[in-house]
């Protein structure tokens, strides 16, 4: 099972990108597509969906492209979860009131709130302008860990 989808990780890994060049002005789809090793179409597809949610602004012309809608501090992980593939949930019953009769009476369910919130709270902690000064896992230490 996975909790953030493909789509997703492409979409944080441009956001980061644009992060990274935020004073330098816009990128366009085709650039951020080619650097973040994304097929063109699904990049085009992924910045509607950004640009949507306000999280990217776009220009046209020469020098035209996308930018981020506001300071890389401001947005959050969970923002761009949220706008490419909606609402963080665990479980069904935890998306709305409705969604199952024994809500009130379930102890899974409890735990699972609990948890929800937890990396919700985390992922809305984290912001673009962290994951941009990271350096990132470097491969040949992960190879290391692997060989232990």
């Amino acid at each position: 099972m996975e909790i953030i989808r493909r789509n997703t990780d492409y979409a944080l890994r441009v956001m980061v990108n644009l992060a990274r060049c935020y004073q330098n002005g816009s990128a366009s789809a085709m650039t951020l597509a080619a650097q973040e090793h994304i097929p063109y179409q699904l990049a085009c597809k992924l910045m509607q969906r950004l640009r949507s949610a306000k999280l990217v602004e776009s220009c046209m012309g020469p020098k035209g492209g996308f930018r981020l809608g506001r300071k890389p501090s401001k947005i959050s992980v969970l923002k761009v979860i949220e706008a490419i593939q909606g609402p963080l949930a665990l479980n069904r019953c935890l998306l709305s009131i409705n969604a199952c009769p024994r809500q009130r009476s379930c102890t899974v369910r409890v735990k699972l709130a609990e948890i929800q919130r937890y990396i919700s709270n985390r992922l809305g902690g984290i912001t673009l302008d962290e994951l941009a000064r990271s350096k990132g896992v470097q491969r040949k230490n992960l190879r290391k860990r692997r060989n232990r």
